[in-house]
């Protein structure tokens, strides 16, 4: 089993979402310190980028004051090596991104530091093959983003990935509001059924009760705009009691 199965392993994985380096690098680094004291299953950390196209307002201003703050993309790996935390963690990141880094230096670099898997945005299926290639090479995951809107190609996105399957609640970007709950159910029912991989809902999960709901008919609940919300008020063990009380 590898890191990333293993946060699903005989439970809903609590599945969080923050933007590194913001509000500052040495609350990320904090913050990935203190990820084994927290009820956070699987980190999810977003690699700020000045063009988004799937973040909302929140994670879009937070990723633009990391960015006026100088963090890049050797930030985060200066960060990420430092870790001692031993739960799984993933990249979100643009392709841009990857791709102006060199894919095989960034895939090489962020196996060094410990990344177990890349969830690509603005990757299209049809530009994926040597993204797929290289992961599967390097013993890491590529997590297919998969929507209401994008369910008739589901099939085909499933065949190049792993780790989990990452179904988006809400049409729109990041914080928005949710898809409705049956529309999403019966996605997350059709994904079970073309993959053994663990379904996790994010988008639109803001609320312990979002929560809970989603607790309800998938493997894992994905909160990211409420998390980068903590981020900016609360740190080290406040911050820790703050995402308790969300997740629980």
């Amino acid at each position: 089993m590898d890191n990333i199965q293993s946060a699903f392993k005989n439970k809903n994985a609590n599945i969080g979402y923050i933007v590194a380096g913001y509000p500052s690098v040495e609350h990320t680094i904090e913050f990935i310190d203190n990820l084994d004291k927290s009820v956070i299953d699987l980190l999810e950390i977003g690699i700020p980028y000045s063009d988004p196209i799937a973040d909302g307002k929140v994670i879009l201003d937070a990723g633009l004051e990391a960015i006026e703050n100088g963090v890049n993309t050797d930030t985060v790996f200066e960060i990420l090596e430092k870790r001692t935390s031993k739960k799984p963690i993933v990249f979100l990141v643009y392709y841009n991104l990857i791709y102006a880094y060199g894919l095989s230096n960034f895939i090489q670099r962020s196996k060094k530091c410990g990344i177990q898997g890349f969830i690509i945005p603005d990757m299209p299926y049809e530009e994926s093959e040597e993204m797929f290639k290289l992961c599967k090479k390097n013993d890491l995951s590529l997590i297919p983003l998969i929507s209401v809107t994008s369910e008739h190609r589901a099939k085909k996105l499933l065949t190049r990935s792993s780790g989990f399957i990452y179904a988006i609640g809400a049409i729109g970007v990041t914080g928005g509001e949710q898809t409705p709950l049956n529309r999403l159910k019966h996605m997350v029912g059709d994904l079970k059924k073309m993959s053994d991989l663990p379904v996790a809902v994010g988008f639109g999960i803001r609320t312990n009760e979002d929560i809970n709901i989603t607790r309800e008919y998938a493997d894992g609940a994905i909160v990211g705009t409420s998390l980068v919300e903590l981020c900016g008020k609360f740190r080290g063990e406040y911050l820790l009691e703050e995402v308790k009380e969300l997740f629980n």
